[in-house]
């Protein structure tokens, strides 16, 4: 009896002791995520979550080049319109099934099928998806896109276990199954999402974090204090007025980089019956509502210079960026002339903006900037994820979103203005700019990629469907502690290679 209880003590002080020789890395997120299916989710931290939680054929590097992961190796066929995959050997899914060629063509034509799949457009030009060996797929396109190995380095890439896939259908997000180095174990929404390491993975000698979870948190000032007081490890969107702060306290490190993504305005312009508004139907106020706006001070004052101004999907450093449609400055008398001109003296409009203190701070600027115009905003402030489900229902009249990047330029512009794209919650909806961007990722001659795209640039500059404002860059901190973390412009949390020390 005595031995039976001191077994049973001795048992319950190990299974008591067991934490602490596990690493745990605790993450401050800006916002919570959408639902956790690649298939159907739009969120930028939902990708951050995706990168810990589901490999993807081919991944980006810090110097934003395709590079291999669950594909080891691709090559074109000379037309241009056949992909041929090489896939990774020895890799299982998180439910022990086996990662193969037929997992590859299952995702992908769940990703093209699947009636809330916002992958849709992303893999538009694919005709077909098959195994051509074990580990091998081809993928044939309808007509040229260089654009599909970038789209591959994302969500459309992600690939998931066809067991979980087929049992739970749309409710996949509910409980995701992928092939990454970290593996779902619980989510509560609005508080915290928990992986542990995958034991299996692939390449888990190279995964020192034993539990991963990520919590959300809005306030910038709150992660901050979080990540000081040492319930944080880490947390990304640092307040670029927060900098130096990081920088002199000696138990933090700093890491930015200046990010491919944009800051943004959409305004509703064929979207439900709340399109049918002044700023919505009339292209004249919203380009007044830009012409109000002063980029270059409003980015300086929200991101202490860590931003810069921007009027296109593309930074002006970036060699797709049109230097014919530069960044406007303010002009405040041409935009009440085109208020007047469109037949108003003020007008009123509603913008819903996420309920983030920085993103609140620059739209209450430019709601002030706005109104020497003529335009009477009011701001309502809305939880991230709610945002997003507004916009898509066509619920508001302007929506302040941004974009966090894509390597190849058609991701930074494709999905958000043609014609019934995935992303497109204006509703934009102009055949000369569907032409243009279609014949911009058919070509493998970056010259005519960046006609094309300086075109459509033209066209968009004055209908205004997204009225863009700048360009970020992503900022983290972090304890000490952690290393190996290396800064990307992509935005994500790469923790391959991450130690947490001591």
């Amino acid at each position: 009896m005595k031995l039976a209880k001191l077994l049973t003590t001795a048992a319950a002080a190990a299974l008591f002791a067991l934490p602490a020789f596990a690493v745990e890395l605790k993450i401050g997120l800006q916002d919570d995520a959408d639902v956790l299916d690649p298939a159907q989710s739009r969120t930028f931290v939902g990708r951050i979550v995706y990168t810990a939680m589901c490999d993807k054929l081919v991944d980006v590097s810090p110097d934003l080049k395709i590079v291999p992961q669950l594909a080891t190796e691709w090559n074109w066929s000379a037309d241009g319109k056949e992909l041929t995959m090489k896939l990774r050997q020895g890799v299982k899914f998180q439910d022990e099934t086996p990662f193969n060629a037929e997992a590859v063509v299952a995702t992908i034509e769940r990703n093209m099928t699947l009636p809330e799949s916002r992958r849709k457009s992303e893999l538009s030009s694919v005709q077909k998806v098959e195994a051509s060996g074990e580990y091998e797929v081809k993928f044939t396109l309808k007509s040229p896109d260089v654009t599909l190995l970038a789209q591959l380095s994302d969500r459309a890439g992600m690939i998931v276990s066809p067991k979980a896939a087929k049992e739970l259908g749309a409710k996949f997000g509910d409980h995701p199954v992928c092939a990454g180095p970290f593996k779902f174990v619980e989510r509560v929404q609005q508080d915290r999402i928990v992986l542990e390491k995958f034991q299996d993975y692939w390449n888990k000698d190279n995964v020192f974090i034993d539990k991963l979870t990520y919590l959300p948190i809005p306030d910038s000032t709150v992660r901050l204090a979080n990540l000081r007081s040492g319930d944080l490890d880490m947390i990304e969107r640092l307040a670029a007025t927060d900098a130096e702060t990081v920088k002199s306290d000696a138990n933090l490190v700093y890491k930015d980089v200046v990010n491919t993504g944009w800051l943004g305005i959409y305004a509703n312009v064929g979207n439900g019956a709340r399109a049918d508004n002044p700023i919505g139907k009339d292209k004249r106020l919203r380009q007044a509502f830009s012409l109000a706006i002063d980029r270059e001070a409003a980015m300086q004052i929200v991101f202490e210079g860590t931003g810069v101004a921007g009027n296109q999907p593309f930074p002006p450093s970036s060699p797709w960026f049109d230097k014919d449609v530069p960044v406007p400055a303010r002009d405040v008398e041409k935009a009440k002339a085109l208020v007047k001109a469109a037949g108003f003296d003020r007008v009123p409009v509603e913008m819903q903006v996420p309920n983030s203190p920085v993103t609140m701070q620059m739209m209450q600027i430019i709601q002030s900037m706005v109104a020497e115009a003529g335009f009477d905003v009011s701001l309502k402030a809305t939880e991230f994820a709610t945002l997003l489900n507004e916009q898509t229902a066509g619920n508001y009249q302007l929506s302040r979103s941004d974009w966090s990047g894509r390597v190849d330029p058609d991701g930074n512009i494709q999905q958000f203005v043609t014609c019934g794209a995935g992303l497109n919650d204006s509703k934009y909806c102009n055949a000369d700019v569907d032409k243009l961007l279609t014949e911009a990722r058919q070509s493998t001659d970056d010259s005519v990629r960046k006609q094309k795209y300086d075109a459509a640039t033209a066209i968009l500059n004055d209908d205004l469907p997204i009225i863009f404002i700048g360009h970020q860059s992503w900022i983290w901190a972090l304890h000490k502690n952690i290393t190996g973390f290396v800064a990307s412009p992509d935005g994500m949390i790469r923790l391959v290679g991450v130690k947490k020390e001591g």
